[in-house]
C-alpha cells in the first residue's frame, strides 16, 4: 500500500479480541484505551491478541463478518501473528500485506448416519480412537489411490496450515499460491513406504473407515471433532476466502519458504 492509503486507514474502526490469558487481557485493555473498540459488524479489521490457536478460533468464529484479521503474538506460538508493539498500530494496519486463504471443507458422516460439515484453515486429521490401528480407504477424484492404509491416522492440510500438525508427521511443506494440499498419513504400518501426496488444491478427497465398529476413527477440522465417522470427504472450499495481515517484513510467505531450511 502507499503512505496515502495508511493515512487512509487511520480513520477506519478496529475491533480487538484477546485470549484468556491475563497477558493477552491486559494487552487488550491497553490496545481499546490507546484506539478505541469497534463492534465487529461495524468495523474494519479484526486485531487479534494471543497465539495461533486463539488465531484460528477468531478466524472462525467471525467467518460471517468477513473482516481482514490482523495477529499481534502474545502466546506460546505464533506462527500466524506479528510481534506484539502498542506504538503504530495505524501505521502497520496502513502497509500491512493481506493473505486470501480458502480453508478445506470436511464432511463427515458419522456410524448413526449423522452428517456433519465444518471447515479447517490448517487441516482435516482423522485419528484412531482405540488402541486399534485404523484402517482407512483413500480415493482420489473418485478413484482408489490406497486400498487400505493401516495407520494411527491420516490428514490433508492447507498451505497455511502445512508447517502445523502435518509437518510434524514429516508431511510436506507446501509454499503459499502452489495450489496445492499435502495429503499425509500418521504413523503409517501399511503400505510402508508410502510417505503421502502433494493434491492440486481442486481435488476431492475420501476417506472410507473399514471395519469401522472394531476400529473406531474420529475426524478433526482444526478443533471441530466428529467421533465415530464411517466416511469423511475433503476439498478446499473456493467459496470461503480468509484474510490475513501481516508487515511485510514478517510476511507468512517468508516464514512457510524458511521452515524448508531449518
Amino acid at each position: 500500500m502507499t503512505a496515502g492509503n495508511a493515512r487512509i486507514f487511520t480513520e477506519r474502526k478496529i475491533h480487538f479480541v484477546a485470549s484468556d490469558s491475563d497477558a493477552a487481557q491486559v494487552a487488550l485493555a491497553d490496545m481499546q484505551a490507546r484506539y478505541g473498540q469497534s463492534e465487529a459488524e461495524h468495523a474494519d479489521v479484526v486485531v487479534a491478541l494471543g497465539g495461533d490457536g486463539f488465531m484460528l478460533r477468531t478466524l472462525h468464529r467471525l467467518l460471517p463478518v468477513n473482516l481482514p484479521v490482523y495477529g499481534m503474538k502474545i502466546g506460546n506460538v505464533g506462527f500466524l501473528m506479528n510481534l506484539h508493539r502498542e506504538d503504530g498500530l495505524m501505521e502497520r494496519l496502513g502497509v500491512a500485506d493481506c493473505v486470501e486463504l480458502n480453508p478445506l471443507r470436511m464432511i463427515a458422516v458419522t456410524e448413526g448416519g449423522n452428517e456433519s460439515t465444518a471447515l479447517a484453515i490448517n487441516e482435516v486429521a482423522l485419528l484412531r480412537q482405540t488402541s486399534q490401528a485404523a484402517h482407512i480407504r483413500i480415493l482420489v477424484n473418485g478413484s482408489v489411490k490406497v486400498e487400505e492404509l493401516i495407520c494411527d491416522g491420516v490428514l490433508v492440510a492447507t498451505a497455511a496450515g502445512s508447517t502445523a500438525y502435518n509437518l510434524s508427521v514429516q508431511g510436506s511443506i507446501l509454499p503459499l499460491g502452489t495450489e496445492a494440499v499435502s495429503l499425509t498419513p500418521i504413523s503409517p504400518f501399511r503400505p510402508r513406504r508410502w510417505k503421502g501426496a502433494v493434491l492440486p488444491s481442486s481435488a476431492r478427497i475420501r476417506f472410507e473407515i473399514m471395519e469401522n465398529y472394531k476400529r473406531p476413527v474420529s475426524a478433526t477440522a482444526d478443533a471441530h471433532e466428529v467421533r465415530n465417522v464411517v466416511s469423511v470427504d475433503v476439498f478446499e472450499d473456493k467459496d470461503v476466502t480468509l484474510k490475513l495481515m501481516f508487515d511485510p517484513e514478517h510476511s507468512l510467505e517468508d516464514r512457510i519458504l524458511d521452515e524448508q531450511f531449518l
